[in-house]
């Protein structure tokens, strides 16, 4: 069957089970748009091409499938390029399709020419530029197949206009194989002996995990394998939901510059790690010599390019983080169940008393501006957890992460890595397209949600229910808060008074909006956003200067912690 390249590139997409696309149309990509009819796949017009992109990253995110999103040349390309850093950083499958000019054109700086390919080779996972209509199908298949396996990230694929126009026989490939790219899934059987053995010999060990465990799948894997060996769990940002978050025996809370105090100890003092999944970020190490230095630390990991990086580890694992549970479970099976999970009775007693010490915790009783911790707490009552989450970044972010307990992985969507104000409400919209019957609620800053408050546009064309929940404090809060902590409160640009009233901005969209600076209002006004249909504004006023607690300052070891 003859078909042309928009016809090749919408029956590959149909053939890879891709249901929706995010994008913005143009000159460059029009030909895709005129073929689109011809096909079941849905199109989610986006009123800014960022927030295509962070929109196909939340879908894959919820969803744990690949995300798509379609832009045109030029300009379309380049403003995609912050949502695939962000997808790239926190290694999210996507498929980025982008126009371009003719191929005879390429390089003589046609109108809205732009070489994305060179732009964004840092930070995709590959990327291409088709040249031959031959090839594009076969592009098309090597580019999902990259996306998702492995470490999963974005691949980007660049089609010039000729290209789309041309026609050739389509042959549906099935099974596609690529010899210079071939990850490693089965983890090494002699190093997962060693490990077998680590957790026998371990009287203070600990897990900490990472956004791979999601990624893989490997969530159920992981809570078998911590039960059994009756091992406390912490997490990196990225890693919440892996691990249920409510459990009270062995959930610690989240690691790092504002992880908990029993969870920051816990790291410093443990003798073993069990490291899965994670990337040993700076904000999780603080000062890598100072970094869990009483412990052997075993690191599993299906990038091995990750390995060693940031931490040197004793026994490293290169595998799915997955396969790798399971199989670290099976071994498990054939032991002992008192050598492998002994009450460890001394070690959670010690974790228990650094609770106790030092939990996390605010005032809200006697205080007459709402507390923004209060708001995620109430959040988290009225949603029963069952919420799919997305933050913008900042101190909302924060608050989100240490006062929503996630039972379940791929309901907690942030900008990990990269720190992508603006990321938050699209990738809400994307969750919400992947998972229709699913409360999806956005928390945001006041500065933060301002960065793409045009896809309100979007969420109200489509119908679709997405929750925003506004911590405004008039103030670029994180920024603030190391102003206040070490540059003498000296608020440098970081004033945020001069702002659009929420509430009249939604309704300008034609959604809804509440808004309280009332401590008794909140639950009332939590309840009323999200069981009012279509999305929704709900704007909290809160305390101006209120911190983020624990924070380690930048470079300083996990164990000084700056607390309330």
């Amino acid at each position: 069957m003859e078909l042309t390249g928009a016809q090749i590139l919408w029956q590959s997409l149909k053939d890879e089970g891709v249901d929706t696309v995010f994008g913005y149309p143009g000159g460059a990509v029009i030909d895709f748009y005129d073929a689109l009819v011809q096909y079941d796949i849905r199109h989610i017009l986006v009123r800014h091409e960022q927030g295509a992109v962070h929109a196909a990253d939340g879908y894959a995110r919820a969803s744990g499938r690949v995300g798509v999103c379609m832009v045109t040349s030029g300009p379309g390309a380049t403003n995609t390029v912050t949502g695939i850093a962000t997808a790239y950083l926190d290694s999210i499958p996507m498929v980025v399709i982008t126009g371009q000019v003719p191929t005879k054109l390429i390089g003589n700086d046609a109108f809205q020419e732009v070489d994305i390919v060179g732009i964004t080779r840092p930070c995709t996972k590959h990327n291409y530029l088709v040249k031959d209509i031959t090839k594009l199908e076969r592009i098309i298949k090597e580019a999902f197949y990259i996306a998702r396996s492995g470490r999963p990230g974005p691949v980007l694929i660049d089609i010039p206009k000729d290209v789309t126009n041309s026609r050739t026989v389509y042959k549906a490939i099935k099974d596609i194989q690529m010899e210079s790219y071939n990850p490693t899934y089965q983890p090494n059987n002699k190093q997962l002996s060693k490990v077998v053995s680590l957790i026998k010999e371990a009287k203070r060990p600990l897990i900490f995990t990472g956004g791979g465990v999601v990624l893989s799948k490997g969530s159920d894997a992981l809570t078998r394998l911590a039960k059994r060996t009756n091992i406390p769990v912490t997490a990196s940002l990225m890693g919440l939901g892996s691990y249920p978050g409510t459990d009270e025996k062995l959930w610690l809370g989240m690691l790092g510059m504002h992880g908990t105090f029993r969870a920051n100890m816990a790291t410093s003092n443990c003798d073993l790690m069990l490291a899965i999944g994670v990337r040993f970020d700076d904000r999780v190490t603080g000062k890598t010599d100072e970094f869990a230095t009483k412990a052997t630390i075993v690191h599993v990991d299906i990038d091995p390019t990750s390995i060693h990086k940031n931490v040197i580890v004793d026994v490293p694992v290169v595998g799915d983080c997955r396969l790798t549970l399971e199989a670290l479970n099976e071994l498990l099976d054939a032991e002992d169940p008192a050598q492998i999970g002994p009450e460890r009775s001394e070690w959670l007693g010690q974790i228990q008393k650094w609770k106790d010490t030092n939990p996390l915790r605010y005032k809200q009783d006697g205080c007459d501006t709402i507390k923004p911790q209060y708001v995620v707490e109430k959040l988290f009552e009225v949603t029963k957890g069952n919420a799919i989450i997305s933050t913008e970044v900042g101190q909302n972010q924060m608050w989100a992460a240490q006062y929503y307990h996630f039972d379940k992985p791929n309901q907690w969507l942030t900008s990990g890595g990269l720190g992508t104000m603006g990321y938050g409400f699209p990738a809400a919209i994307g969750a919400q397209m992947a998972c229709p019957d699913r409360l999806v609620v956005d928390v945001a800053g006041d500065g933060s949600i301002q960065m793409n408050i045009q896809e309100m546009a979007t969420a109200v064309q489509n119908g679709l229910p997405v929750k925003i929940v506004i911590l405004n404090n008039q103030y670029l809060g994180m920024v603030r808060q190391w102003q206040e902590l070490f540059y003498k409160k000296n608020y440098s640009q970081t004033d945020m008074t001069h702002a659009p009233d929420f509430v009249k901005l939604a309704e300008a969209y034609g959604a809804k909006g509440f808004r309280t600076a009332k401590p008794e209002e909140v639950e009332a006004v939590l309840k009323k956003g999200i069981e009012t249909p279509g999305p929704v504004i709900m704007e909290f006023v809160v305390c101006r200067e209120e911190c983020v607690y624990p924070m380690v300052p930048a470079g300083a070891p996990i164990t000084n912690m700056l607390l309330v």
